[in-house]
């Protein structure tokens, strides 16, 4: 009886709460909220983490077609204008009491993500309904009653993709059935199987958004679609391959207008200060390295991002070009008119550059014009695909530049990983016993440094669709060229060699930077041994 008295006291402190908010405000007070009047496509407009974080929900139109909001801080009213834009009609705010607020944001988001499955499914078993089209006659028009199950469900798949975070859509066929899988955080995700009747119509759809040649499909194509979800613009770079049942599509997501930002990719301490000063250094070359998809391209476009100022050139050659980047000239490599990244580098000396940005050095050419830019006065920033910062200075040599050429000239190496972060929400704190430690690959002193740290591991709720993480951070090795790394250079001494001097200078490795955040309560053990086991 205790605890329930308890809760009638606070639902009754809620209710005087949001009564006093309302007096001194002037707003109306609504006390019940019926989830189920709530649009699903008002719904998804509006990110679940904000309307949480702000404590606000879009309820409904009134006859007057102002869209009521319902909040149940009146610190959310600063945010009405963007609701406005966002909507693009007029809104009204009105006081909810908190716990009325809280479940009718959490029923009508859950409402909300079935109907986004729902129409999935929908439309799929339309499509399955229909005969297939040949790709001749995929260019039928939207109201055309044979094609709309087509493009409903193509629709579908991007919205479902966009609200899921996914940053890249697998659409793979196979002899007897289509799958398509999202990318989330970085680790593949199946969605759905369907009939491999529909994967050359739906393909085909695809390719008509991406204005590429449906007749075409012994050869891949590269494409793009734009799109727009409430007020977010959404590039979708697509590309096509010819596989044996079918063609592959993969479509990466690109959230136009991203805001790029050295505080928000995970560098921190020591190894943030000193990238920062490094890239305000007037020549030089500074390279990040790592895998395919371990944030490269967000990290360079951070650092250009803060140093970008009226009085600076910056320059970049990139292929493709990913996101606008402000005040910034910016090139697409085009091998078809020989528009390289070499050439361009060459063209960019004429162009009085302060800084310029080579997407990849992939060849001898690149490596040497990047050397000689830099020997110019001029700061390069570019990547290589090396799995350590202590492997790139063997390799821009393997590239015929001259060892002295490589250890004058190269600033410092990042190398870096992206690891999923806990979801706050659902995240369990645990102690970890010694010998998982040693398993997952910790020091002495690190496993020491356990039983003074808060330990988290991944549970799994609705707010991160029982995966257990939500987001991704980097991780960071930063190796910074000093007189002990040139003398290596230039006696051309391994990468093991280098890296061992590096760690007996101070250099944290990509392991440590992990093993640091986990102390942090950011990610697990489990992830950072998952993108890290090549150096363990």
């Amino acid at each position: 009886m205790a605890i329930r008295r308890e809760q009638v006291d606070e639902t009754l402190d809620e209710l005087a709460a949001a009564r006093a908010n309302a007096r001194l405000s002037g707003l109306d007070l609504i006390t019940e909220v019926d989830a189920e009047r709530i649009a699903p496509e008002v719904i998804r407009a509006l990110p679940h983490h904000l309307a949480r974080e702000h404590r606000m929900l879009p309820l409904y139109t009134d006859e007057d077609g102002e869209l009521i909001i319902g909040m149940a801080d009146l610190r959310a009213i600063r945010l009405l204008d963007d609701l406005r834009v966002l909507y693009g009609s007029p809104v009204r705010p009105v006081i909810v009491p908190a716990e009325v607020l809280s479940n009718a944001t959490r029923e009508a988001y859950d409402r909300a993500a079935q109907s986004a499955e729902a129409i999935i499914d929908q439309a799929a078993d339309e499509v399955e309904g229909e005969e297939a089209l040949n790709i001749e006659d995929a260019e039928i028009g939207v109201d055309d009653h044979n094609q709309a199950p087509i493009i409903r469900f193509v629709n579908a798949v991007l919205s479902q993709a966009i609200k899921e975070r996914a940053s890249d859509i697998h659409i793979e066929p196979y002899e007897k059935e289509m799958v398509v899988r999202y990318r989330i955080d970085g680790v593949l995700k199946e969605t759905l199987r369907r009939p491999a009747k529909l994967k050359t119509t739906i393909v085909a759809r695809i390719k008509i958004m991406a204005d590429l040649n449906i007749a075409e499909k012994r050869l891949p194509q590269d494409g793009r679609i734009r799109r727009k979800l409430g007020n977010r613009e959404i590039d979708l770079r697509v590309s096509t391959v010819p596989v044996r049942h079918g063609e592959r599509v993969v479509m990466r997501i690109l959230e136009k207008g991203k805001v790029f930002s050295l505080d928000k990719i995970g560098m921190a301490g020591n190894t943030l200060v000193r990238f920062r000063e490094l890239i305000r250094r007037p020549d030089g070359i500074l390279l990040v390295t790592g895998p395919t998809g371990s944030g490269k391209s967000t990290t360079l476009y951070s650092a250009i991002t803060e140093i970008n100022s009226p009085d600076k050139n910056i320059l970049t050659i990139e292929d493709p070009v990913e996101y606008e980047a402000p005040g910034v000239g910016q090139v697409q490599v085009n091998h078809k008119i020989q528009l390289t990244f070499a050439s361009a580098l060459r063209a960019f000396l004429r162009q009085d550059p302060d800084v310029i940005l080579v997407g990849e050095i992939r060849d001898t050419e690149t490596a040497n014009n990047a050397v000689q830019a830099s020997l110019t006065g001029h700061l390069v920033l570019s990547t290589l695909h090396t799995n350590d910062a202590a492997t790139a200075f063997a390799r821009l040599c393997d590239m015929d530049v001259e060892p002295f050429l490589v250890a004058d000239t190269v600033l410092g190496v990042i190398a870096q990983r992206l690891v999923r972060t806990l979801c706050k929400e659902c995240r369990e704190q645990y102690v970890p016993d010694t010998l998982q430690l040693r398993e997952v690959g910790c020091s002495d002193e690190q496993v020491r440094q356990v039983s003074n740290a808060t330990i988290y591991r991944a549970t799994g709720c609705e707010e991160c669709n029982g995966v257990g993480y939500t987001g991704r951070t980097g991780i960071y090795e930063f190796l910074e060229t000093d007189e002990q790394i040139e003398r290596l250079v230039i006696d051309k001494a391994t990468a093991a060699q280098i890296a061992r001097v590096a760690r007996e200078n101070g250099m944290f490795s990509l392991f440590d930077d992990g093993i640091r955040k986990v102390f942090q309560g950011v990610t697990t053990f489990d992830e950072v041994k998952r993108v890290t086991s090549a150096e363990i």
